[in-house]
């Protein structure tokens, strides 16, 4: 016989695992996923999305002009790297050792001059472009990190899809469909791990709920209930032998000691987390590689680095990179305040060569892919008016990719004298969101047309292939 859904459900809840694919965000055990010739897709792949909210200048780290006028160029001098020929800024010498590792794009930039941190952000993450949102009408498109968790199967961790410390704060920096899985549903949205005061560089820092089981006693006799249940001319019901399976899958996930592990820092040698770096994105950075180890497909890691020295809040844990300066009374953007280069640079810097070396040592670079961008630039030319810092700017941008296949060593891309637009090779958001699919060995188009509903493609970018080589 055929159990209606309600049933089902009441048997998933039997086994004590009832939260997996009905409403509890990211909580997803992957089957074989097919491509358009039917063809089952295997993939290991995974991607760390080092997500800088507020946009980082261009200028001041990875695309610097030394040659520009005074008021255009910065305080900061460029300084040798491990590639021949490719220069960053004086604050990241760490980065600087690990060029070989990552290919550096100069040339991003929006397809339409979008100047808030809402639609910026939301056209990165969803891969189309969208003027709408602004307008305040919502969308139903899913974010990239939605999309790989519904299409890249996963069989050893309740996380597919994860998010470490939610932007929080005012909702201009944080984009509509963060906290949602889009038209693909609840189960493939992020689960939100970590907070200002439970992140893990604190030594009391806690697991997410969704792996507290309760009474393992309890659950285990449930589990033989259900069983039983499930027994006799129930079992030839292929409805049932299915969500028997997936429940069976749920199970084994959440018992399994890799996702629980994956949050014990203290696992690690102390000289691993201190090259990391003691803060915010150091150890949210090596808690996205534990993860990821762990069978996580996607982390998003917040870039906050945290608040500088004897200053509290500095910020809401979504905008370190939001540097104004004077003009929205975040103090010198070239200084070492929580908005200031001189206190984030060097911590990202920290942190994200450590992660890329880490990768790379325990050969993981291959099937990880890393991307470290924001949602846009900073305006060419400093803002005087009080404390120095720089504007929004979507014409111009930078960021870095690294694994699966890109190539390292590279900058591709141009922009011109004074970091304004592309010069060369320019890349959309959209282009990037597409290139990342591509890597992870994800499909462009959704591949679900059995519902009858017409759906947008997952991007309307095309994959840059010159990055990879």
């Amino acid at each position: 016989m055929n159990l209606p859904k309600t049933s089902r459900r009441k048997f998933l809840q039997a086994g004590g695992v009832g939260l997996l694919n009905l409403s509890v965000p990211g909580l997803v055990i992957g089957k074989d996923q097919f491509d358009a010739s039917g063809k089952a897709v295997s993939s290991k792949k995974c991607c760390i999305f080092v997500l800088l909210c507020g946009g980082p200048s261009h200028i001041d780290t990875w695309d610097l002009k030394p040659d520009a006028p005074s008021e255009i160029r910065g305080p900061y001098k460029p300084i040798r790297t491990k590639v021949p020929g490719m220069q960053i800024s004086e604050l990241h010498p760490m980065l600087a050792k690990v060029t070989d590792q990552f290919c550096l794009i100069r040339s991003m930039s929006h397809p339409r001059p979008i100047n808030n941190h809402f639609d910026a952000m939301h056209n990165l993450l969803s891969g189309q472009v969208v003027e709408r949102v602004q307008e305040g009408v919502p969308d139903e498109l899913p974010y990239i990190g939605s999309v790989v968790a519904k299409n890249l199967s996963n069989e050893r961790n309740l996380i597919s899809n994860a998010w470490l410390i939610k932007c929080v704060g005012p909702p201009v920096f944080c984009a509509p469909n963060i906290g949602s899985g889009g038209y693909l549903g609840s189960a493939y949205s992020p689960v939100f791990i970590g907070s200002a005061d439970n992140h893990p560089a604190m030594p009391d820092f806690k697991l997410p709920e969704i792996y507290n089981m309760g009474d393992p006693a309890r659950l285990k006799d449930r589990r033989k209930l259900l069983d039983s249940l499930e027994s006799g001319r129930l079992a030839d019901d292929p409805s049932v032998k299915d969500w028997g399976e997936l429940r069976e899958l749920a199970y084994d996930a959440m018992t399994r000691p890799e996702g629980r592990a994956a949050f014990d820092l203290t696992k690690e040698p102390v000289s691993v987390r201190e090259r990391y770096g003691m803060h915010p994105i150091g150890q949210n950075l090596l808690l996205a590689r534990r993860m990821v180890e762990a069978g996580v497909r996607f982390v998003t890691v917040n870039g906050w680095v945290g608040a500088a020295p004897d200053e509290e809040g500095g910020g809401p844990p979504s905008s370190s990179w939001d540097m104004h300066g004077g003009n929205m009374g975040m103090g010198n953007a070239f200084g070492g305040g929580s908005y200031g280069m001189n206190f984030c640079l060097p911590r990202l810097d920290q942190g994200l060569s450590a992660l890329l070396t880490d990768l790379k040592d325990r050969g993981m670079l291959d099937d990880t892919l890393v991307v470290a961008m924001g949602e846009f630039g900073r305006t060419p030319v400093i803002l005087t008016s009080g404390p120095p810092g720089r504007q929004h700017w979507p014409q111009c941008f930078s960021a870095i990719m690294a694994g699966c296949g890109i190539r390292g060593g590279a900058v591709y891309g141009e922009s011109d004298a004074t970091a304004s637009a592309p010069k060369s090779n320019p890349v959309t958001p959209q282009d990037l969101h597409a290139t990342i699919l591509h890597a992870l060995g994800v499909p462009l188009q959704d591949m679900n047309r059995n519902t009858g509903i017409v759906r947008p493609p997952f991007s309307t970018g095309k994959p840059v292939m010159g990055l990879f080589g």
